[in-house]
């Protein structure tokens, strides 16, 4: 391993949330063990890492893509600093229809659902014939839209009106995050109020391959909350199929 300075390393070890670069820490919490091996004197390595962010242009045509802005030198530290977002692969069309199929026929009347950011979930709306928003959270009562591109506020608004909800989520690619990135309107405070029965994590298992065995990561703010969502959980991965796969907080991934 090559050790670097501590004091060069900072200035390649940026600690925000955004999705898609891979030169992020998954938590404050990681971002200080890091520091802290520096600091103890311990070998930490160091490789290249793309930063990378929304296509702005392309999602004004409906297209979620990722554009290259270019690298930086960042720890590598398995578990602790995020991975690239990941696209999905050809197949990932049909795996999403697949599992958009056994939701939508699993769907019960009187029922709020709440549909969560990405493709895979959307592909739920789709199966209903209905239209919602890519990167928002759309609500579903009884097979209709209810309401589109919601925010925290709105959630629990919807939520005091309709007590009995389940919620569709899905993970970002290569990086495995559930709850924290991409999905802040999901806040702890609308969680807390979602039995953990009640949540419907879907993903395709390219998706839950890329991630080569990491847990799946919850960073909602509430380190209760994160700790009460870790574990053993049902992944939808197709039609009538469902794995379990670890969810772990983010301060704690290893």
């Amino acid at each position: 391993s090559t050790l670097l300075p501590y004091t060069t390393l900072f200035r390649s070890m940026p600690a925000g949330v955004k999705m898609y670069s891979g030169v992020f820490a998954v938590s404050p919490e990681a971002a200080a063990e890091i520091v802290g091996r520096l600091v103890r004197g311990e070998p930490v390595s160091v490789e290249q890492a793309e930063v990378r962010d929304i296509d702005e242009e392309a999602f004004r045509h409906d297209r979620v893509q990722s554009r290259w802005y270019g690298e930086l030198r960042v720890p590598g530290v398995r578990g602790y600093v995020q991975h690239v977002k990941c696209g999905g692969k050809e197949a990932e069309p049909l795996a999403q229809q697949e599992i958009a199929a056994g939701i939508a026929e699993d769907m019960e009347d009187g029922v709020l659902y709440l549909v969560g950011t990405g493709t895979t979930p959307k592909a739920v709306l789709a199966e209903l014939g209905l239209a919602g928003s890519l990167l928002g959270i759309d609500a579903v009562l009884d097979r209709g839209l209810l309401a589109a591109d919601l925010d925290a506020r709105a959630l629990a608004s919807l939520l005091d009106a309709h007590p009995v909800v389940k919620l569709v989520v899905t993970v970002t690619g290569g990086q495995g995050f559930l709850f924290g990135r991409g999905n802040q309107q999901l806040s702890a405070a609308v969680l807390a109020r979602i039995g953990l029965d009640d949540i419907i994590i879907v993903a395709t298992r390219n998706k839950l391959d890329e991630l080569a065995g990491r847990p799946l990561l919850v960073d909602t703010g509430d380190r209760a909350l994160d700790h009460r969502l870790a574990g053993l959980r049902t992944v939808v991965t197709g039609y009538r199929r469902q794995v379990l796969y670890r969810v772990a907080a983010a301060d704690d991934p290893a």
